[in-house]
């Protein structure tokens, strides 16, 4: 009798107890979304959490409801930033500010990405001096921009027979801007063109913004032109009448 009332009650209220503070750290170790999607003040389900105050202070490890209203009598939310620990980790935050200034930051660090282009620098195997040095100038404004460039030689008529002229004529422009990018793509000939691709060793540079005028905004260097002095009306008129005699 005394073994039957042993296995009777208690034992299943355990198991359940500790079944139903399991369960939602499971569900939250399988879940690799809600770091991005924070789960704040009733949306918050677990039984336990531990607190983090707004300076992130440790407050230990209390019910939510306790920490819940701890962080409404400080005018905060409460926002569970690690989901995944046992218990999860909540700390006041002011959530609205938090995702404000979480957006202003991403948007901040977009402006400033510049995605890589493809440029292309076109030669011919009886190009001049001065021309070639033009070309060579041009690939190395792409290559400070961080851009790839495609350098092709492309042959008219019987200039294909010397495939040689066109190897020779790359390989000199790639040691022209050496100091700025390096071969990707070794020469290679493909139908009357051959082609050598080149990356930059420079960072990208982010996008320069123009106003309607066309003034370059935020590039380095820019020197801002003053406003014009307003025009005087009729007095300065007559003074500047003796000197034009």
């Amino acid at each position: 009798m005394p073994t039957l009332e042993r296995s009777c009650y208690p034992p299943p209220a355990v198991a359940q107890g500790d079944s139903a503070r399991r369960k939602p750290n499971n569900g939250y170790k399988g879940n690799h979304d809600i770091s991005r999607d924070l789960r704040i003040n009733q949306t918050i389900r677990v039984p336990q959490v531990r607190v983090l105050d707004e300076e992130g202070a440790q407050l230990g490890v209390m019910s939510t409801p306790q920490a819940l209203a701890m962080a409404q009598e400080r005018g905060l939310d409460l926002v569970e930033v690690a989901p995944t620990a046992a218990p999860p980790v909540v700390k006041f935050l002011d959530y609205g500010q938090y995702k404000y200034e979480l957006t202003k930051r991403e948007k901040e660090a977009k402006r400033k990405q510049r995605a890589v282009e493809f440029k292309e620098v076109r030669l011919t195997p009886k190009i001049g001096i001065g021309d070639f040095e033009t070309k060579v100038h041009r690939a190395v404004e792409f290559l400070e921009d961080g851009d790839r460039i495609k350098v092709t030689v492309r042959f008219r008529g019987r200039e294909l027979t010397h495939p040689e002229i066109g190897r020779s004529l790359l390989a000199k422009f790639g040691d022209a801007v050496k100091e700025h990018g390096t071969v990707d793509r070794m020469p290679a000939l493909e139908g009357k063109s051959m082609f050598m691709t080149l990356l930059s060793v420079h960072k990208p540079r982010p996008h320069e913004h123009r106003n309607p005028a066309g003034k370059t905004e935020g590039a380095p260097g820019a020197k801002e032109t003053p406003a014009p002095a307003p025009t005087p009306s009729a007095e300065p008129a007559v003074e500047a009448a003796p000197a034009g005699e």
